[in-house]
């Protein structure tokens, strides 16, 4: 269990962004968001196979990217891997090549989704 009433329905191997120390500041930096964030909307038409969006930026993540004159970017998703490219998936968390995103492999994407309904509360932990 974390936080409270909060149960853990999975691990699994991601690939963050490509520069994942740290909490995501602003648009570009290649971090991806840390803290407490819900799983707000998802999509079957991206780049990717299938995508869940979060809720990135909150509140406090706007006020900050605010006081330092940055955008705090967003359009941040646990996404799967790039249509046409499923034969990776063994070796796609090797790294950390996404934009600031989480990806995962298409099979565990398909668990995600189905365990995961519109709304549900997930904490980024670094």
């Amino acid at each position: 269990m974390l936080a409270g009433d909060a149960e853990v329905l999975g691990v699994y191997d991601i690939a963050l962004g490509s520069a994942p120390e740290g909490h995501k500041q602003r648009q570009g930096d290649g971090r991806t968001p840390e803290g407490s964030y819900l799983l707000d909307w998802r999509t079957n038409n991206s780049d990717y196979y299938r995508a869940i969006h979060i809720s990135y930026p909150n509140a406090e993540d706007r006020r900050r990217a605010r006081a330092a004159g940055e955008n705090p970017g967003g359009h941040i998703m646990i996404h799967g891997l790039p249509n046409g490219l499923a034969e990776i998936a063994k070796r796609h968390a090797k790294g950390d090549w996404t934009n600031g995103c989480i990806a995962v492999s298409n099979g565990e994407l398909d668990e995600i989704w189905e365990r995961t309904p519109i709304g549900t509360p997930i904490v980024i932990l670094p």
